[in-house]
């Protein structure tokens, strides 16, 4: 298939190559043009605007930083609207709020057009590793028809409900992850400040009932020199989707006391300057608010 990706960061210079190595024509364009260099020795092609990509293509993917980068590459001037066949059908892939979520597609619908919420749960890592997964709110039909090139993304694709319902579905998947690797940083400091080695903690861990897939790849990056110069998603990245949590759950009346702990410990990290690493740099907080040395 024809298929346009708009947003060619990290996670998207991950899944276009997917979407090649299984035969698809890709399209695509970037805000900064620079990111699109790579993929283009790699087969891709690219687009002069959203508009552009979307009149070319039988499936369009959005992901980018934002609810207002949403709005801007499908709604506004040669936006993606303005491009997009009635036969094709677009998919935004980004952790935005529901609502905004909902807005873009109701504005799609009133033209004709079908637009689908289907953010990614994964990283680069777990992505390049074939095991990220994917879910997919709005139109039924739609979504049975993409399915197969969902597929060639990532083995586990969901079907959520409504419009809205996936991304709805992401943010309380973020919560989950960023509680975890936060008690997780929690529990290997408070084993260092009781005399337990940091290498054994972390085994003990990774080796117990308590571990996870998210822990098993970002848990060791707390060890010496482990510390990845990129992050998967640094803390300001995370704070992004945690102030979405506690924007939802200020709105639906939905207690999440626990996510806004987690994310005061994200103000900690960059208070103490460490805002620039993946945020498993929680476990680096907790140490110097216990008094550890750096």
């Amino acid at each position: 298939m024809r298929i346009g990706f708009i947003g060619l960061g990290d996670m998207g210079g991950c899944i276009v190559p997917r979407l090649l190595a299984a035969g698809h024509t890709v399209i695509g364009w970037n805000r900064s043009a620079g990111k699109a260099a790579a993929l283009a020795a790699k087969g891709m092609q690219v687009a002069a605007s959203p508009r552009e990509l979307a009149g070319a293509a039988e499936i369009v993917f959005s992901i980018v930083t934002d609810g207002a980068a949403v709005k801007a590459v499908a709604l506004g001037k040669d936006g993606i609207i303005e491009g997009l066949r009635t036969s094709a059908v677009y998919l935004d892939m980004s952790t935005i709020s529901p609502d905004v979520s909902r807005e873009v597609s109701s504005a799609f619908a009133a033209k004709g057009l079908t637009m689908l919420d289907a953010p990614i749960s994964g990283s680069p890592i777990t992505v390049n590793d074939g095991k990220a997964s994917l879910m997919v709110g709005g139109d039924r039909a739609a979504f049975e028809r993409v399915r197969p090139v969902l597929s060639a993304i990532g083995p586990k694709v969901s079907y959520i409900g409504a419009s809205g319902l996936a991304v709805q579905m992401k943010l309380s998947i973020n919560l989950l992850l960023m509680v975890e690797v936060i008690a997780f940083g929690e529990a290997v400091a408070l084993a260092e400040k009781g005399g337990v080695d940091r290498t054994i903690a972390v085994e003990a861990m990774l080796n117990s009932v308590a571990a996870s897939p998210v822990l098993g790849y970002r848990g060791p990056f707390i060890l010496d020199g482990r510390m990845p110069a990129k992050p998967l998603a640094d803390v300001a990245l995370q704070q992004k989707d945690m102030t979405l949590v506690l924007e939802q759950g200020r709105k639906l009346g939905s207690p999440v006391p626990i996510a806004a702990a987690a994310n005061e410990l994200m103000n900690a990290c960059r208070g103490l300057g460490l805002g620039h690493h993946d945020f498993v740099v929680a476990h680096e907080a907790y140490r110097r608010l216990g008094g550890q040395s750096k």
